[in-house]
């Protein structure tokens, strides 16, 4: 990372601090001033957060100007840990603190031994540095591992063997609580702390101290503490001790897109561009809904683990193997312009496998339920763009003996060449590439349309090694 450099013109030692006018407040009063001003502008808290504009957002802003510790609940992949870290921008671009301090010591009121000594000894001529934003927030990953020394911190033997007495408080070496005193630190999946651990956090909510092993010191701490967890863990039944709960002052629940746009505004923000090299890809609208409505579908089967979720990243990584089947094809093909097609949805087994957790089923069955989703997938994105009348037109087509075969090895030329010969598959295509004559949405388009067609039982289809037959029905 690139290293910040404190402006020139800025205080150099509490002196020059206090001429300059500059006035301390603690975090949560600092945070509600910034957060009043973008609120004032009309200017969005967070970027790169969607769908959470009438839901999540106000409970946030409400917190947020009440000045409370929050908890954030939802499943995985909810964005709970991009708007905890999304908090920092909150913050003032810019701390003083007395030089050399671990725990950010402010200038008019330092907590540490170390530096109220230093205060203490050359008063407004003391040296003071500055710190960024990004340098005042302090994360950690929940593990039933973590211990005190971790958090809030443990005698460092260097120092006595230093020649320090046990009883000195330089002695101590702080844990990641107090380095983030006067900032933000964050605590992932919280209830999966071990109890004893969770009793330690209870004097940093509550009282706003630590104590670390017998001594005797208040070491009062500046500091949002903002939490993640997953709501079956945090519960008294669950792995979540009530004092601790009592002690946050917002619980937000969290959620995932509540419709089918959401969830692809996501996916385009998220995924990784699918052009590469000489490949252009282009990702017709149907398909990318039908992505999202795998999900959906997943979050909606009772035959899916629900308490363990089904994360937007599913449809992130579905979208993306997706495009990379489709480039996999195109290279293979030859061909430079290409768009994801029904036949590239089978790729998506490998990404949907280790993001959805199948309750107890017989073996064999979890692929069942993949194909069951992208069946049910195409065929609702199907109905929604689909004219009856013409596909009564398509179906007759078929009935005069006409054979398609589709298939990773059936180039997008053979798509627009079936066209010439079925008038009426050429409306229906024409209404789903919005203009797009290319040969790749074509043959995406046309693929979409016959699967269509099949899963509303108006067509007949035979499927082996990675192609299919479409035919009419008997």
């Amino acid at each position: 990372m690139t290293e910040l450099k404190t402006p020139e013109n800025f205080a150099r030692t509490i002196g020059e601090l206090k001429k300059s006018g500059w006035k301390s407040v603690v975090v949560k009063e600092e945070i509600r001033k910034n957060a009043v001003a973008k609120i004032t502008a009309g200017e969005q808290l967070f970027d790169g957060v969607l769908g959470y504009e009438e839901t999540v957002m106000p409970q946030l802003e409400n917190a947020l100007l009440a000045g409370h510790d929050i908890v954030f609940l939802g499943e995985r992949g909810q964005a709970k840990t991009r708007i905890i870290r999304s908090l920092i921008f909150l913050l003032d671009e810019w701390m003083p603190i007395v030089s050399g301090s671990e725990i950010n010591d402010d200038p008019y009121a330092p907590v540490s031994r170390q530096s109220r000594e230093l205060v203490a000894q050359h008063g407004d001529a003391t040296p003071i540095s500055w710190v960024h934003r990004s340098m005042r927030y302090g994360e950690k990953l929940a593990t039933p591992d973590t211990s005190i020394a971790d958090l809030i911190g443990e005698v460092d033997p260097i120092k006595v063997a230093e020649g320090r007495y046990l009883s000195d408080e330089l002695t101590l070496h702080y844990g990641l609580v107090p380095r983030c005193n006067r900032g933000i630190f964050a605590i992932n999946e919280l209830p999966d702390l071990s109890e004893r651990i969770q009793v330690g956090l209870l004097n940093v909510l509550e009282e706003r101290d630590i104590q670390i092993r017998g001594y005797k010191i208040r070491l009062p701490i500046d500091l949002m503490l903002v939490a993640s967890a997953n709501p079956d863990d945090y519960t008294n039944r669950g792995r979540i001790i009530t004092p601790l709960k009592d002690r946050f002052g917002s619980q937000i629940r969290t959620h995932y897109p509540l419709d089918i746009e959401t969830e692809i505004a996501v996916v385009r923000q998220e995924s990784r561009p699918a052009s590469i090299g000489s490949v252009q890809v282009r990702s017709p609208k149907f398909m990318e809904e039908i992505i999202a409505t795998i999900s959906h579908l997943a979050r909606a089967n009772s035959q899916v683990n629900q308490r363990s979720g089904v994360s937007v990243r599913l449809t992130t990584s579905n979208q993306e193997l997706l495009c990379a089947n489709a480039v996999r094809r195109a290279l293979h093909a030859g061909e430079t312009d290409v768009a994801p097609r029904v036949s590239d949805l089978d790729a998506l087994a490998a990404s949907t496998a280790g993001k959805i957790e199948i309750d107890a089923v017989e073996d064999g069955r979890e692929g069942q339920i993949f194909q069951q989703l992208v069946r049910g997938a195409v065929l609702q994105v199907f109905k929604q763009h689909s004219d009856l009348e013409n596909l009564r037109a398509v179906a007759e087509e078929f009935s005069e003996g006409v054979v398609v075969q589709t298939g990773e090895d059936i180039v997008s030329t053979d798509y627009v060449a079936l066209l010439e010969k079925m008038p009426a598959l050429r409306t229906s295509v024409n209404g789903l590439t919005n203009g797009d004559e290319s040969p790749a949405a074509i043959a995406s388009a046309v693929e979409f349309v016959l699967e269509g067609l099949h899963l509303s039982k108006r067509l007949n289809k035979d499927a082996t090694a990675g192609r299919a037959v479409y035919r009419a029905k008997n």
